[in-house]
């Protein structure tokens, strides 16, 4: 039994596209040269003496001598490999012979994988990367930089940073484990301090503080976010939308008082009152031209899940960013929330929700809706979130897509698995 699972091991090395079959004929292709160049050498040495006589085995007729070294040979050379590899590769892997292989081919096939830019922040944009991650490992990740709450805004107010929190998140979703680095990169200190007294460290997670010395030991924000991937051998990239400090901005329909305008992300779902439109200060805050350039070589553009005016928009608010979108020749698509959120979207449905990205960047930008139709889900929601209904107008220009999303965990979120499964075959939708 052992032996069958090891030679189906051996087997999988062959298959296509793990990128092996090409060296191992260079090898075969290597020794066949050498032992030809070796022949020819003792052939100019005849007369050899009489050892070589038996050595060679030259007492055997001929074709069976030939196919014994042939064999000889194989094994000799299958041995060698098997061995070195082990030697080498021992300090640094763990897994068995099986899951190796696998780890593998799973890997070669990422790397091949589809180029998807996914376009937010908050959990939302963390829960679509660790399932895409499964697929490709082509992902851009393009996160605001509004936030201004908890610790990335002490951190941006203290520092001058640009808000880690989402990139910290988006870098720990893309890991390729969850190791112990990865958990110490989400540890979050806890508030009160040993006695009940205050620290400066409260409520800052490791990864935020990490990212922002980083920011002062390579001397750019961008280069801190990809020296953090490094340590956490993310699959992908993370990028800003934007390098320019921008804020926020929301005008509020409240009932009695009209009009009012709340400045920063971290306060407008505080206020009560519909939100009538978000945009950015400045307005003119250029994109980060990595992040531009990514957009124009997708294959699949995704907008969502997650806070539809305080992490998608931000985002597709930075005009450089629209207009990438719009120009690319990707399949775009808008990942519509499970639940509806309080202070944001209290009472959208589906339609509701493509309608206000629509009057914040123009009609027709994504082409494909996605939607959750799980809507038996019993969870215990607070006041004003309920499940998104799949209402649209019956002559609604974009497709629609529904399919069960819910986690069973937490019914108010995307499962990532489901929505990766989802959205990866829209990518032929171009």
């Amino acid at each position: 039994m052992k032996l069958r699972k090891r030679i189906r091991s051996a087997i999988k090395w062959l298959m296509p596209g793990i990128g092996i079959k090409r060296w191992l004929a260079l090898l075969g292709a290597g020794i066949a040269l050498l032992s030809l160049g070796f022949s020819f050498m003792l052939r100019g040495l005849y007369p050899l003496p009489r050892t070589f006589y038996y050595l060679t085995l030259q007492f055997i007729p001929r074709q069976w001598r030939a196919g014994l070294f042939v064999l000889i040979g194989l094994a000799a050379v299958a041995l060698a490999i098997v061995r070195l590899n082990r030697a080498l590769l021992e300090p640094f892997v763990t897994a068995k012979a099986d899951d190796l292989v696998n780890a593998v081919y799973s890997y070669r096939r990422r790397e091949r994988g589809a180029k998807v830019v996914v376009i937010g922040g908050g959990h939302g944009l963390s829960t679509i990367l660790r399932g895409m991650k499964q697929y490709t490992s082509n992902i851009t990740a393009i996160v605001t930089v509004a936030d201004d709450g908890g610790s990335s805004g002490r951190l941006r107010r203290e520092l001058g940073v640009l808000p880690p929190g989402d990139f910290r998140n988006c870098i720990a979703a893309l890991a390729d484990d969850e190791a112990l680095i990865t958990q110490l990169f989400q540890y979050r200190f806890a508030s009160g301090g040993s006695g009940g007294n205050g620290s400066a460290l409260d409520g800052h997670s490791f990864g935020n503080l990490f990212i922002s010395a980083m920011v002062e030991v390579t001397g750019s924000f961008e280069r801190a976010i990809v020296e953090a991937g490094r340590v956490l051998a993310v699959q992908g990239r993370v990028l800003p939308s934007t390098l320019q400090d921008v804020t926020l901005v929301a005008d509020l329909q409240a009932e009695a008082a009209g009009v009012s305008r709340v400045s920063g992300e971290s306060r407008i779902s505080e206020h009560g009152g519909a939100i009538e439109r978000v945009y950015l200060t400045p307005e003119t805050a250029p994109a980060f031209p990595d992040a531009v350039r990514a957009l124009l070589e997708a294959e699949l553009i995704v907008a969502g899940p997650g806070s539809l005016y305080t992490s998608v928009l931000p985002n597709l608010l930075v005009q450089d960013i629209r207009r990438a979108v719009a120009a690319s020749r990707a399949c775009k698509v808008f990942v519509c929330n499970v639940a509806t959120q309080r202070g944001e979207t209290d009472g959208y449905s589906v339609g509701d929700h493509v309608a206000a990205l629509e009057a914040h960047v123009g009609a027709g930008l994504f082409q494909v809706i996605v939607a959750n139709d799980n809507l038996d889900v019993a969870f215990d929601a607070p006041k004003g979130v309920e499940m998104v209904r799949l209402d649209t107008p019956r002559d609604a220009a974009y497709q629609l897509v529904t399919a069960d999303l819910v986690d069973q965990a937490h019914p108010w979120r995307h499962d990532s698995d489901k929505l990766a499964r989802t959205l990866m075959p829209l990518c032929t939708q171009r």
